[in-house]
């Protein structure tokens, strides 16, 4: 047989499944692709301009 809960109990079970839904939602919105590292541009001699 199914006990009744106590409604503290069903707040705090309540709160914590919506903790885990935003941590969960927050994951998953980083979770993208990397962007790639743009390489550093170094100054190169042109040939020819002496």
């Amino acid at each position: 047989m199914l006990e009744r809960t106590r409604t503290a109990e069903r707040y705090a079970r309540g709160f914590t499944a919506a903790l885990v839904a935003v941590a969960t939602l927050l994951l998953a919105a980083n979770a993208g692709p990397a962007r790639a590292e743009t390489p550093e541009r170094t100054p190169q001699a042109v040939a020819g301009s002496h």
